[in-house]
């Protein structure tokens, strides 16, 4: 009798150690659908956004945003060509429109809200970006800093969530400036650049994009390096489907783990053939459980790597040095290089 307890305890831990090893894919998750599909519905923009999805006249799409959905079809698929489509939504169309399943993730820098978090039903990956609100200044001031606009005037967009954190910001650092506000956009930074204002606040992404568009040059207008708040911006799936928000996750820790480990889009495949750690092996599908775990084919990183890059490439073509924005990565770096961002262990 005891030794049949053996056998039977036995034979529990193995079946447990099985399931661990292979996911199991819940029969109402999005990753289901999506995989049965043949292809993934992702967000766009109705318009373009700059640096995260601009569409050009040809209906070509590009931009941070747009990268992280061509990689998540790459993984899902093996190539996002042929099974990725971009629809263009508003912002105010982002979730109704995955609720109703007429896209399969937002992938359009959302902020994660309390509010959004706990009353529409909404899931939130980590975050894949900081967006840190800071100033723009005219070169010839000098200003180092927002301190050194002291007595001046600043233009901030009315009855937004910038213009209480700016104001907040000024009140704490004891930072006497008056605050011009304005309700469309245009006419904010048209008047910055008329000279009615020392300083421009927005995020710093649009503060990137109004530089590059600057009507006296780029050259002279410097983002003041000040964080005045933050807002991390995350990947949004409908809440109570953890399978596919965990390969939203993945995605993600598998970009800035590529990135850590040194593996681009154009060493990928030697990286593959001579593997320098059984972790690497395994997280470029040479060896076995990487993709298996999350439903997908072992290969889906080495197929998002191969696609897109990692996520300094991506990074650094659409809105960093390789971009007309030039924004430094800064908060949005690797903690190896003094960001906050870091892959999750692959074991």
């Amino acid at each position: 009798m005891k030794h049949n307890k053996h056998l039977m305890l036995a034979t529990t831990l193995l079946a447990g150690f099985a399931t661990a090893g292979s996911a199991q894919v819940a029969e109402d998750s999005r990753l289901g659908t999506v995989l049965e599909r043949g292809s993934l519905l992702c967000s766009g923009h109705n318009g373009s956004f700059q640096g995260f999805a601009e569409v050009d006249d040809q209906g070509n799409w590009k931009g941070v945003d747009i990268d992280l959905c061509r990689a998540l079809a790459a993984g899902l698929f093996g190539t996002s060509e042929g099974n990725l489509e971009i629809v263009p939504i508003s912002w105010a169309q982002r979730w109704p429109a995955l609720q109703s399943g007429d896209i399969d993730v937002v992938i359009k820098v959302s902020g994660w809200t309390q509010s959004r978090d706990t009353e529409l039903n909404l899931a939130f990956s980590r975050p894949y970006f900081i967006g840190a609100f800071q100033a723009m200044s005219r070169g010839e001031l000098g200003a180092q800093q927002i301190a050194d606009l002291a007595g001046g005037t600043i233009c901030v967009a009315a009855g937004t969530s910038t213009e209480r954190a700016l104001a907040t910001y000024l009140e704490t650092k004891d930072i006497d400036a008056e605050l011009l506000t304005y309700e469309n956009g245009d006419e904010l930074r048209n008047a910055y650049f008329e000279g009615r204002c020392d300083g421009l606040v927005e995020w710093a992404p649009s503060l990137a994009a109004s530089r590059a568009d600057a009507p006296d040059g780029s050259e002279n207008h410097t983002i003041l390096p000040d964080v005045i708040a933050l807002e991390a911006e995350g990947i949004v799936v409908p809440e109570g489907d953890d399978d596919w928000l965990d390969v939203q996750n993945w995605m993600l820790s598998s970009l800035w783990f590529a990135e850590m480990e040194g593996i681009t889009s154009e060493n990928v495949d030697d990286v593959r053939a001579d593997p320098p750690s059984e972790t690497v092996a395994k997280f470029l599908g040479v060896s076995p459980g990487y993709g298996e775990r999350l439903g997908l084919d072992d290969d889906w990183a080495y197929n998002m790597i191969k696609e897109v890059g990692n996520f300094s490439e991506l990074y650094e073509r659409n809105i960093g040095a390789g971009s007309r924005y030039g924004l430094d990565r800064g908060i949005n770096a690797l903690y190896t290089d003094g960001g906050v961002f870091y892959p999750m262990i692959i074991d």
